[in-house]
């Protein structure tokens, strides 16, 4: 299955399929040659969005910081000159990664961008996004600072992740009243069972600016693929915790819901969750993968095809 369809990523020139790797996964759950798998697989379908982080996977014991986009660098130089330019490489800064390396500030983004360029072995991140809010920062500061990278060839286009509607909606008069770069993007968490925070006022305000929306935990944290379905399901997996806590009365009529328009549209609930994404407008969901296979059925999300009457019943079933 070749995508041969793009979407642009808010105003700016860069076009992207309409699925996002999440790096997340490299070298946490998946070691570098996997990744590398992983990463060929995603490009030769003919997806280029490839979604990653400077924190990514500190959270592990052992790790640093740095490790998604050091294996994506090392895919990168591996693969060739050639690859660089067929894909879409979208990194952030802000998430803490050691005393006094976190926030918005314009020393800090200047160090962090650096490093991240570094790791990446690239002269350039097509999307640099603010991994959160840094309300010790002020947006005037932070946006000045995004728009000489842009300026300076170091990044395309900045974007924006985890902002709440009043502070993206000052950014984005921020950039246009001084002619800053804007951000082009928003990274909000959204799903068939998250929905209340990205539909209650930013949906709006990113049609209106015409902000790509590229969601992360697109499919609940692998709630949505249908895997967990007990408590015990819940119990063999790292992300069980998060998807035991999703395995309530709503939760079950998401996953009946999810099972009878797949069954109908000969799609998987994993595709089907997808599909409703992009349904409701999104430019490119956020999913990751351990394995190929695993990969390849996420991929096969773009052949879903689910009508009014399939829509109108997720709608309700995650009302």
């Amino acid at each position: 299955m070749i995508i041969e369809s793009r979407r642009r990523l808010g105003r700016s020139s860069l076009e992207v399929a309409p699925l996002a790797f999440g790096g997340n996964v490299f070298g946490w759950t998946a070691d570098a040659a996997l990744s590398f798998e992983l990463l060929d697989a995603f490009v030769a379908a003919g997806f280029n969005l490839i979604d990653t982080a400077d924190a990514y996977s500190r959270w592990v014991p052992g790790h640093v910081g740095g490790e998604s986009e050091t294996i994506i660098g090392q895919w990168l130089a591996a693969r060739g000159a050639g690859m660089r330019e067929r894909v879409v490489i979208a990194s952030k800064v802000g998430v803490e990664m050691g005393p006094g390396e976190a926030g918005l500030s314009r020393a800090y983004i200047l160090r962090a961008v650096e490093r991240s360029l570094q790791r990446l072995q690239t002269d350039y991140i097509d999307l640099y996004q603010a991994h959160r809010d840094d309300p010790a920062t002020p947006l005037d500061e932070t946006l000045r600072t995004f728009d000489e990278l842009v300026r300076s060839g170091k990044v395309r286009a900045i974007g924006a992740s985890n902002y709440s509607a009043p502070r993206l909606a000052e950014a984005l008069r921020i950039s246009a009243d001084a002619g800053f770069a804007r951000y082009e993007t928003l990274q909000p968490p959204y799903n068939l069972y998250d929905r209340a925070t990205f539909e209650q006022e930013l949906a709006a305000l990113c049609r209106r600016e015409q902000v790509g929306v590229i969601p992360y935990y697109a499919l609940a944290s692998g709630f949505l693929t249908g895997k967990y379905r007990s408590a015990a399901d819940a119990g063999k997996s790292q992300r069980g915790a998060r998807a035991q806590s999703m395995l309530d009365a709503r939760g079950l009529r998401i996953l009946a819901a999810l099972d009878a328009v797949a069954a109908a549209s000969t799609a998987t609930p994993a595709q089907v969750a997808l599909a409703w994404l992009l349904e409701r407008g999104v430019t490119a969901p956020i999913a990751s993968a351990t394995s190929v296979p695993q990969l390849q059925e996420l991929l096969g999300f773009a052949r879903a095809r689910l009508d009014r009457g399939m829509m109108e019943s997720l709608d309700a079933a995650s009302a």
